[in-house]
């Protein structure tokens, strides 16, 4: 008989995290202070995070050890199941195998609690009181929200206007395990008002949220920050998803020839992708690996490779990212986690090394995907990961076309149970085709100021 489910138990819960800054041939560049524009070290980051989380982001050793605290909390929901597409690959007609791994089995139906419980559980250990954060689609503030409850902390959230407004529900689950909840721009920050000033109507969007936040954790000895991607840190604690997937696909028997993830700041895809770019380093395999954006907001496929700003005021050490500018607002896409315009920085790298592939879907190519998917397997997913299952379905279609049988691998991020607004927006025809114009991105990098990298 078929399996369509491949288990691991609870006791195979990986027990540390991957660093691929370890194996990387050209480690990234120095993040620099946002007055001076030179090199800072760790203790510039200090006001923001925990000393622990600090020395992750900046560390170069290969395994990082997982408190088992963290591991019993992740025992709620992990390992998540892998499962084989069958009913995918059907309706596809292709030769080609493809499996997902499952995030939306967590309490907050994503992969973000990954690497919240283990910032909450940081900022615990050293007498954190509150954290700020900022979200998107809303995935990110619950599974900080989720996380802050179980330490006994408080949250406070500044979600995108867009996606205050069209997901309420987000909103809810936030304020049900007991955060603070505000639109972004808000008028209880001084960036939210300037913004608010130059553009009352403003949709927001992450690089706004993300200044509001660091603005309010700035103000207080006891309150720090946390971020849901982009950041090293973030990207280590997602490395679970990959090495739990690796070992599933060892009990198939298998092993994947294309993985791909979303891509919004990199968590995503770092967390599936960077396990397997380990077995390319170490052991001199070919698995491509392919981040999935929307055409609306194409840094990797469109922008450039230079320092910029973490949030649009210009309150975070710059970056070597791929970016759009931080000036950059992105359309009112549904998929709100991945309107950021910035690339994190180890995936910037490897894409600047080729080492890793990026490609872009545009707004009603990922739905109907998305439908598709949902109809030949059953789960809803979250707007954001119907790129992967874009990306995916062309990669099973390019093997029709060559008739050649590949293995796929994508990561399935969250189930869309709180998202059915974008749905029922395509249903009604309200969602069209949208790809941002060269004249957009231009407009937007002719106003950085930020050093060039040569």
């Amino acid at each position: 008989m078929k399996t369509r489910k491949i288990l691991l138990t609870e006791q195979e819960i990986p027990d540390k995290w991957y660093n691929i800054v370890a194996d990387m041939p050209n480690k990234p560049l120095p993040p620099l202070h946002p007055g001076t524009k030179e090199p800072i070290g760790p203790e510039a980051l200090a006001p923001l995070f925990p000393m622990e989380l600090i020395k992750q982001e900046v560390s170069a050793d290969k395994w990082i050890e997982i408190p088992d605290e963290v591991r019993f909390i992740y025992s709620m929901w992990r390992p998540t199941p892998l499962y084989r597409a069958y009913g995918l690959e059907k309706a596809l007609d292709t030769p080609a195998k493809i499996y997902y791994k499952y995030e939306g089995v967590s309490p907050t139906g994503s992969h973000k609690p990954n690497t919240a419980v283990a910032q909450a559980y940081y900022n615990k250990q050293e007498g954190v009181k509150k954290i700020t954060t900022e979200t998107g689609a809303g995935q990110w503030g619950s599974a900080l929200s989720f996380a802050c409850n179980h330490f006994d902390m408080e949250c406070e959230v500044f979600m995108v206007r867009l996606s205050f407004d069209h997901k309420p529900y987000r909103k809810v689950m936030m304020n049900t395990w007991g955060a603070k909840v505000h639109a972004s721009p808000s008028d209880t920050t001084e960036a939210g008002r300037k913004i608010l000033e130059q553009d009352p109507d403003t949709t927001g969007s992450l690089g706004i949220a993300i200044s509001e936040a660091v603005e309010r954790a700035a103000g207080s000895e006891d309150t720090k920050y946390a971020l849901g991607s982009v950041l090293n840190h973030v990207k280590l604690h997602q490395t679970i998803i990959g090495q739990e997937a690796i070992r599933q696909l060892e009990k198939a028997g298998d092993l994947p020839d294309v993985v791909i993830a979303p891509f919004g700041g990199g968590s995503n895809f770092g967390g599936l992708a960077f396990p397997f770019l380990r077995l390319n380093f170490e052991e001199g395999r070919k698995i491509r690996c392919i981040a999935s954006e929307p055409t609306s907001c194409p840094k990797l496929t469109r922008g450039v490779f230079r320092y910029d700003f973490g949030d649009t005021v210009g309150m975070t050490p710059l970056l070597p990212m791929y970016t759009l500018g931080h000036n950059f607002v992105p359309a009112p896409i549904h998929a709100g986690g991945l309107r950021y315009h910035g690339a994190g920085v180890i995936v910037s790298q490897l894409l600047k090394d080729q080492l890793i592939e990026a490609t872009a879907h545009d707004n009603l190519e990922v739905f109907e995907a998305g439908i598709s998917f949902a109809r030949a397997e059953g789960i809803i997913p979250a707007p954001e990961a119907t790129h992967g299952i874009a990306t995916a379905i062309a990669e099973a279609n390019r093997c029709k076309e060559e008739g050649i049988s590949r293995t796929i691998l994508f990561n399935l991020c969250g189930h869309g149970y709180f998202d059915m607004k974008a749905y029922q927006d395509y249903f009604e025809g309200k969602i069209v085709r949208h790809e941002v114009t060269s004249e957009e991105i231009a407009t937007s990098l002719s106003e950085l100021e930020t050093p060039e990298i040569s």
